[in-house]
């Protein structure tokens, strides 16, 4: 009896060791089932950042603009055209580009312009005329200097100047002469007759404004057959010739001794070559439409009224302000 239940016991022990054995082997089994089936998982690795590249510097760009119309007229590279290198040869290059700008070539037309006065019509309406536009050259040059080196946008640097007068004015300026001068001519010179009365309807009932500067060829235009203008003798070169327009200079010379009264400031005036007969010696203003000019500006203080009255054989010019300002003339 003894020995049947150690041998029981036995029985019982080994297959409890058996199964332990296959539980064992199931789990290790089953483990590396796992490992083959499921897929290693690798590092996640990060993209290579690419070395970062210095862009290239663009060139520095100066653009020219016009403010009236806001367009480019002008673009530099400065780089290109030496500014720094040669720092001086770039600034020689802008200065004559500048003037050529300001004041115009054979080909194209400068930006400063002469003003053209307002005159008073026969119905005393205004005709207006132009105001005066200068370029400042040196101050364009200054500017594009200043923008060379970083680039950018430049402005032109105009100044515009209007008439010195006043619209209210206009209605009292012919009320007082306070200048006024009279020559005479052979009327029945016919050419030189015609030359004189189309110069002196060019100046009449012209506005001269506080600070105005008048010019005879602005305000007369081309003295040409085109205009009017007939053949007559005129002094060249100290010689009497015939040419178109032959006279003028006797309206130009009269206006000169009528405004010489009130004490104006001359811009511009030459004599002729040979004394002439309707004035006094040193007392005549020769004027040539692209060549020589008379200029004045009206430096009285107040605003002054061109009045240029032609009759058969006599010219006379008159300067005329209202009577509130007559009194304020600086002589």
């Amino acid at each position: 009896m003894f020995k049947t239940v150690r041998k029981i016991s036995f029985l019982l022990i080994g297959c409890l060791l058996a199964l332990t054995g296959c539980n064992e082997e199931t789990s290790i089994n089953t483990e590396e089932h796992q490992r083959v089936i499921e897929p290693q998982k690798q590092p996640v690795q990060k993209p290579q950042e690419q070395p970062h590249k210095e862009e290239d510097k663009q060139p520095a760009v100066v653009n020219v603009i016009d403010p009236n119309t806001t367009t480019i007229i002008k673009t530099f590279l400065p780089g290109e055209l030496g500014f720094a290198n040669n720092p001086d040869a770039y600034k020689q290059e802008l200065a004559q580009w500048a003037k050529d700008l300001a004041r115009g070539t054979e080909k194209a037309a400068g930006y400063d312009q002469r003003m053209v006065l307002d005159k008073i019509d026969v119905n005393g309406q205004i005709i207006k005329g132009k105001p005066q536009i200068i370029l400042d050259e040196a101050e364009l040059v200054s500017r594009v200097l200043a923008a060379s080196a970083m680039g950018g946008d430049v402005e032109l640097p105009l100044t515009v100047t209007e008439s010195g007068y006043k619209q209210e004015d206009t209605a009292h300026l012919s009320e007082v002469v306070v200048g006024s001068y009279t020559t005479y001519f052979n009327s029945g010179v016919v050419g030189r007759s015609k030359n004189i009365e189309l110069s002196a309807i060019a100046i009449n009932n012209v506005i001269v404004g506080t600070g105005d500067i008048f010019s005879f060829n602005t305000t007369v235009g081309p003295s040409d057959a085109a205009h009017g203008y007939q053949p007559a003798k005129e002094i060249v070169n100290k010689k009497m010739v015939m040419g178109i327009g032959g006279g003028i200079c006797q309206t130009s010379s009269t206006l000169f001794n009528a405004v010489d009264q009130v004490g104006v400031s001359y811009v511009e005036k030459h004599h002729h070559s040979l004394s002439v007969g309707y004035v006094p010696q040193g007392r005549d203003a020769t004027v040539s439409y692209g060549g020589p000019d008379f200029r004045f500006q009206n430096t009285t203080g107040v605003p002054l009224l061109i009045k240029a009255i032609y009759s058969q054989g006599k010219l006379t010019v008159e300067i005329r302000t209202s009577t509130a300002y007559k009194s304020q003339i600086k002589r």
